[in-house]
């Protein structure tokens, strides 16, 4: 055996018949005999906001229950309260953060309107100007500095997805627009950035998108298209007789969870086309279940960040100050309107089972990273993942003690297993600052920061 120092391209794609498809970090993008650390290899800090409307029950206790959310001992020995159970698992990769705030979601003169203004400042920490017109003015994201700054090593800077259909204009809380509750993310002051909810949509942005948006029209194409890894089954193969084993396997679990994805995407589009539907439009490609679209737009977060395509990603478990109902679980009230139970127990046990249901998500999500190779690690070595929410109490509306997790590797950065509680009212963007440092983006100041949190 001859060994040397080529190696296949870190970009390398697959092409045939105007289609590309990016490929995973192979063991054979590595140069042999090279320092893993000195190559292109070397992997990226992948960076991921899950943000969850409506703040979540239990933060402090309510009433004569105990803390639903925010473990009792602090340190490496706490144990997990009820609501955080599903990310027991992940203990070792985890830190649960207490004391954050965004003081700038408060009204601060401008009365009503937390709710917007929680899905304004998660990630900008700037207070935003009170207004339904076009006018509007927040902050830029954090999520947004780390695009401008990774966007350049990566085919999209950053992906924006939701699971709730956002309101397209006017006002949506006592007098704030919609843009402020529809986003988390803003590329400058006056320019959110839309979330996308249509996991057919996701799909061809990474993949390639076809002629036409007409679902009768995407139907009868879905009878005649092959499947994407058809069309670049040539260079596949190709490829595959340059691979080793062990890149050979990697490659086969790859392919397999893009035609998974898209097999659950045509499996939706052909459900929702026989669908007797009212007078507003559906989109195509959507699932009917929460869960199942939940799934779907995580498993493709997880082929973009494996793929190297992006390296920043938002995603919205809902609109913030959502009143949609989760059937699936039991639950047919709205989610706002429960979230102001005031200490009604069985609207309380209602909305425990919401926030739960997010949880579990959220570990599907951090499973699948774990689970996924990437280069000498998994995608969750390699990633900061915070979890939260701009609201505390949904029943009082505070911005202070924020339900915060943040999970991963951060290619060794970061040191899981602990509950770290911090002085009350200290900055949330002060954690922004060091999830945007451990990606290699260094900021000085950030919206209200005052300086990178300890221990971190």
């Amino acid at each position: 055996m001859i060994i040397t120092k080529k190696a296949l391209p870190r970009r390398t794609f697959l092409r045939g018949l105007g289609t590309t498809l990016a490929l995973p970090l192979l063991d054979g993008m590595v140069p042999a005999l090279s320092a893993f650390t000195k190559t292109a290899a070397n992997p990226a800090v992948r960076l991921g906001f899950t943000y969850v409307p409506n703040g979540i029950i239990g933060v402090s206790a309510t009433g004569p229950r105990p803390s639903q959310w925010t473990p009792t001992a602090e340190g490496s020995a706490f144990e997990f309260a009820p609501l955080m159970k599903p990310l027991e698992p992940f203990r070792d990769r985890l830190l649960v953060l207490s004391g954050l705030s965004q003081v700038n979601g408060r009204a601060l003169g401008d009365g009503p309107g937390d709710h917007a203004r929680a899905g304004a400042t998660w990630l900008t920490g700037v207070h935003p100007k009170k207004t339904e017109g076009a006018d509007i003015r927040a902050g830029v994201s954090a999520d947004q500095i780390a695009a401008n700054a990774l966007g350049m090593h990566t085919e999209l800077a950053s992906l924006e997805l939701g699971l709730e259909q956002p309101f397209l204009a006017g006002g949506c809380d006592s007098g704030y627009s919609c843009a402020y509750t529809n986003t988390l993310s803003w590329r400058g002051p006056t320019t959110p950035l839309p979330v996308e909810i249509n996991p057919r949509a996701v799909f061809e942005r990474l993949f390639g998108d076809s002629d036409s948006t007409d679902p009768a029209a995407r139907l009868a194409l879905l009878d005649k298209q092959r499947s994407i890894l058809d069309y670049v089954s040539a260079s596949l193969n190709r490829l595959q007789a340059r691979l080793g084993s062990r890149d050979r396997s990697k490659l086969a679990e790859y392919l397999e969870a893009v035609r998974d994805i898209e097999r659950r995407i045509q499996r939706a589009e052909q459900q929702n086309a026989t669908i007797v539907l009212p007078t507003m439009e559906r989109p195509n490609a959507i699932p009917e279940e929460y869960e199942d679209q939940a799934k779907l737009m995580m498993d493709l977060q997880v082929l973009a960040w494996q793929t190297d395509m992006t390296r920043v990603t938002t995603m919205m478990m809902a609109r913030e100050g959502s009143n949609r109902s989760y059937r699936s679980i039991g639950v047919s009230d709205g989610h706002h309107s429960l979230t102001h139970h005031q200490n009604d127990v069985e609207k309380i046990e209602r909305v425990m089972k919401i926030d739960k249901l997010h949880v579990e998500m959220f570990a599907y999500l951090i499973d699948k990273l774990q689970s996924t190779p990437d280069g000498d690690g998994t995608l969750l070595d390699h990633s900061v993942l915070m979890y939260g929410s701009s609201i505390s109490d949904g029943n009082a509306h505070t911005h202070h003690d924020l339900p915060i997790v943040v999970v991963g590797g951060a290619n060794g950065q970061l040191r899981g297993g602990r509950h770290i509680r911090y002085p009350r009212d200290t900055p949330l963007n002060n954690l922004l600052l060091n999830m945007l440092a451990k990606a290699d983006v260094h900021v000085d100041h950030f919206g209200d920061s005052t300086g990178p949190l300890s221990d971190i």
